[in-house]
């Protein structure tokens, strides 16, 4: 990530800069999932991974405040070139982190070995919905806002900001609860998939400010409670390959964003200004819950956390 956006600081070239956003975001999902793996490898539950997700989703609130303040003197370099200080920044804290203690050997298992485990699989519809749907309709309720109910642009992005932003509560929220009780995990993922879905229904009228903003807040923090209870059941389910677990119902939240993406702007070529395209993203969220695995098929705990032990001192890499 730091190579890549260091290079893009070089020339305004299109070409290069398709290619090296390629390698960015490709060290990017890296980080992504290599980050979940850390947290459940040191011990950390659904609690532990809920703080991991609402963390991620400050770095686009960090992002909104730090780049338009930099554009004045950096110009077009500006997300470039905070980007680059963000993953150095990034890179000199991880140097300086303990290494998890080495759970005993076990099989490893690749991302083939995982795509036929129907437990797994019902987990990443769930992620399709809670992290796909939540971005794709983050992408659009601006312009439906200012299409259907001729807000300002401000007033359209601070609903914006919300859809994603209330993740950063949602997330940890939603690793506190699974972790009190993981009995109950299921039942905190049916919840985040009825509240974005519920959300979501909530922005067709694209009624008063105060609604528009509840609706949004409530699809940002729904979708953010199913994160850390996805991710821990899906690394305890493959407690041979929990990486590759965690890609894998990742991969699938971050295929329906590219694709769910541009289906929702053709859309706004119907009738409705667009509410078509968000009425069908309600019902698929909604519709989500029926996939879940039985409370009885998911594990109660996450894998590896009750057999490590905790690190002594500094054990790095």
């Amino acid at each position: 990530m730091t190579a890549g956006n260091v290079l893009l600081l070089a020339a305004p070239e299109p070409a290069a800069a398709v290619a090296l956003r390629g390698l960015v975001g490709l060290g990017t999902g890296v980080a992504f999932v290599a980050a979940s793996d850390y947290v459940r490898a040191a011990g950390g539950g659904a609690a532990a991974q809920g703080i991991f997700g609402g963390s991620a989703m400050g770095g686009g609130g960090l992002a909104l405040a730090v780049v338009p303040a930099l554009h004045g003197p950096l110009g077009w370099r500006a997300p470039y070139a905070s980007a680059a200080v963000a993953a150095s920044v990034a890179l000199l804290a991880l140097l300086a982190t303990a290494r998890p203690p080495r759970a005993r050997p076990a099989e490893r298992s690749g991302l083939r070995a995982v795509v036929g485990d129907r437990r797994l699989d019902r987990l990443a519809v769930a992620h399709m919905a809670s992290l796909g749907l939540n971005a794709v309709v983050a992408n659009w309720v601006v312009t439906l806002l200012e299409r259907a109910g001729g807000y300002s642009l401000a007033a359209a992005g601070a609903a914006s900001a919300l859809t994603l932003g209330a993740g950063v509560v949602g997330r940890p929220l939603g690793g506190w609860l699974a972790h009190r009780d993981p009995r109950r995990a299921r039942a905190v993922v049916a919840t985040s998939l009825l509240a974005g879905a519920a959300g979501t229904a909530l922005l067709l009228p694209a009624g008063p400010l105060a609604l528009v903003l509840f609706a949004s807040s409530l699809v940002g923090l729904g979708a953010g409670l199913a994160f850390a209870p996805l991710f821990a059941a899906a690394a305890a389910l493959r407690p041979e390959g929990p990486g590759a677990a965690v890609g894998f119902v990742n991969m699938a939240g971050n295929l329906v964003i590219v694709v769910g993406t541009p289906l929702l702007g053709l859309a706004f070529a119907l009738p409705g200004d667009g509410r078509l395209g968000f009425a069908a993203v309600a019902v698929l969220w909604a519709a989500a819950v029926f996939a879940l695995p039985r409370a009885s098929e998911l594990p109660t705990a996450p894998a590896g956390a009750a057999r490590l032990p905790k690190p002594r001192g500094r054990e790095l890499r």
